[in-house]
């Protein structure tokens, strides 16, 4: 198996995981336990698996978001819902979304599980907070929310992996996003809106990615840029794919997940394009 095979698994993996962010069952699930707004919700729902993690800590790890956005739901967020409610109500709310997506993951879920959880075992640990405080939730006993952690799990390996990239080429939260939407002709101003970024900060990555030759200085991409980009694509392949060779077949794990990720695509739930960069499976 080669290191973009690690790509093509991600494709039919990350829409298990992204229902957590969108679908109905998920939102009203952190409204429940007492989460006040989508970014309470999307920073304590995320960082739950951390503890009662800091705004310091969650800025770290989550990168690509505006500091104050973040201070804003953490740490208040454990004041309304501890880590351990907000875990129980994620697990069973994506369990929910899943089986209205797709009806078919209850027959699925108990094949996926042990190899997406004999994948997660064989994956290096270090720089990947989120992943091992994934890894090291205990597995549900609802098979269906078993596969949403295991795949959750896998994406945040792979999502560490990129990042630690991409702050080793020098960039930061906003540079990044900046640059991953240029690359894809996409207009830079929603990152006002999805990542919190002032249009001042945005204008500032601009025009550091240009002094770089990276971007032209109207914010579109030029071909150095394309080219970085998807070198930094390759790279975070190469990082992600060395576990999956524990799998004899890992075309069975593709094809056991491929169903539900398109159900998921097409409920309607997750809109394409979308801010994780996910295309159509």
């Amino acid at each position: 198996m080669d290191d973009s095979y690690a790509r093509t698994l991600w494709t039919v993996i990350e829409p298990v995981h992204v229902v957590t962010y969108f679908s109905a069952e998920c939102l009203q699930a952190h409204k429940d336990v007492g989460l006040k707004g989508f970014w309470m919700g999307y920073f304590g729902g995320r960082a739950a698996p951390m503890g009662a993690a800091s705004a310091g800590v969650v800025d770290a790890t989550f990168y690509v978001f505006e500091p104050e956005r973040v201070r804003r739901a953490v740490p208040d967020a454990w004041s309304y819902a501890s880590p351990e409610d907000i875990l129980r109500s994620r697990e069973a709310a994506a369990a929910a979304a899943l089986r209205r997506h797709a009806p078919i993951v209850d027959e699925i879920a108990p094949k996926a599980v042990p190899l997406l959880r004999r994948v997660a075992e064989a994956a290096d640990a270090p720089g990947r907070p989120l992943f091992c405080a994934n890894r090291d939730l205990p597995v549900p006993d609802d098979d269906v929310a078993a596969l949403w952690l295991a795949t959750t799990v896998l994406r945040e390996h792979r999502g560490e992996g990129h990042l630690m990239l991409l702050t080793a080429e020098g960039l930061d939260g906003p540079e990044a996003s900046v640059l991953s939407l240029a690359v894809a002709g996409d207009s830079i101003d929603k990152l006002t809106v999805t990542r919190g970024w002032s249009a001042e900060r945005l204008r500032a990555a601009v025009a550091a990615l240009a002094g770089r030759g990276l971007l032209n200085a109207d914010g579109t991409a030029t071909e150095e840029g394309r080219v970085f980009r998807r070198r930094i694509e390759e790279r975070t392949d190469a990082l992600a794919a060395p576990p999956y060779r524990v799998l004899d077949e890992p075309e069975e794990l593709f094809a056991l997940l491929e169903p539900v990720a398109r159900a998921v695509a097409a409920s309607g739930d997750v809109p394409f394009p979308n801010p994780i960069g996910l295309p159509r499976p």
